[in-house]
């Protein structure tokens, strides 16, 4: 017999994550398009954020905050690597484009990490792999009415390779609540180390109002914070390989959530695109069993 040989649960866990992550494109992409937020402190305020609700999950759990010192600060460096970057592209890039560029790096940098680790690259995860890569390109190939700033992809493609050893390293999480809060107190040591550069060159340009502080919250102490935590809880579950294939469904969630809350236009090219994505994911998860 044949067939997806999912856990339920896990997959309901995935998808929430997922969907998570593809808030995280139109929250910043929202805030930063009106022009009343800086990527920084959009930034600062979306790590600040999930580091406080992290830590009240985890005095919540623990009944105390030892939070050390002495290590995880790789972990740390690559989640405000990917932050940064991230909040600084969307100054100049759509939601749903940025989000297929940062998650087809991801998938990349985590196959590439996979087979280090010795992971299995099987036919039909080639087969998969090559198929979902075959609809972003499709979509992303240039035509006349498309153009995009090369040094804000460069910054996300920076992001996705911060965001994908980020992952890889979560796999090694045997308990989901002081790695993720432990990475995310990091990641905010970082942030400070940049803010002192930041406010030493550009004092002058920090700038913020209600509506985008309520993004940048919600960006933050929701979609991230959660969606790392539960992100952390199902890394140890699946294989590096299946966790950066499964991550392709978050371009498709960004472009259709972009759709409704910014406007962005379903065309053709993008509705055949995210058919030939699924395929590939499909195929590439596909399993048999007795």
């Amino acid at each position: 017999m044949k067939s997806l040989n999912f856990d339920l649960k896990l997959v309901v866990l995935i998808f929430i994550v997922l969907l998570f992550f593809a808030s995280n494109s139109i929250l910043a992409r929202m805030a930063i398009s009106t022009q009343n937020i800086d990527a920084f402190t959009f930034t600062f305020l979306r790590i600040i954020s999930a580091m406080f609700v992290l830590l009240v999950i985890y005095f919540y759990k623990n009944k105390n905050l030892k939070i050390g010192l002495k290590s995880n600060y790789l972990s740390g460096f690559m989640f405000f690597l990917y932050a940064i970057c991230f909040s600084y592209s969307y100054i100049n890039m759509l939601a749903g484009v940025g989000t297929l560029i940062l998650f087809a790096v991801v998938q990349l940098t985590m196959i590439i990490l996979a087979l280090f680790f010795n992971e299995k690259l099987t036919f039909n995860k080639i087969v998969g792999i090559t198929i979902a890569f075959g609809g972003l390109i499709y979509l992303l190939y240039p035509k006349s009415d498309f153009t995009i700033s090369y040094f804000h992809t460069f910054l996300m493609f920076l992001s996705g390779f911060g965001w994908a050893v980020f992952s890889v390293l979560g796999k090694k999480s045997k308990n989901a609540t002081l790695n993720a809060t432990d990475s995310f107190f990091k990641a905010f040591i970082f942030t400070i180390i940049f803010a002192i550069f930041y406010l030493t060159f550009f004092e002058n340009i920090l700038k913020i109002d209600f509506q985008t502080f309520i993004m940048a919250t919600t960006s933050g102490s929701i979609t991230t914070a959660f969606g790392v935590f539960l992100w952390y809880t199902v890394l140890p579950k699946i294989q590096i390989m299946t966790a950066s294939i499964v991550q392709l469904i978050v371009p498709i969630m960004a472009i259709f959530l972009s759709i409704v809350f910014l406007n962005e236009t379903l065309t053709f090219e993008l509705f055949l695109s995210t058919i030939i994505i699924l395929l590939g994911i499909f195929i590439a998860l596909y399993k048999k069993t007795n």
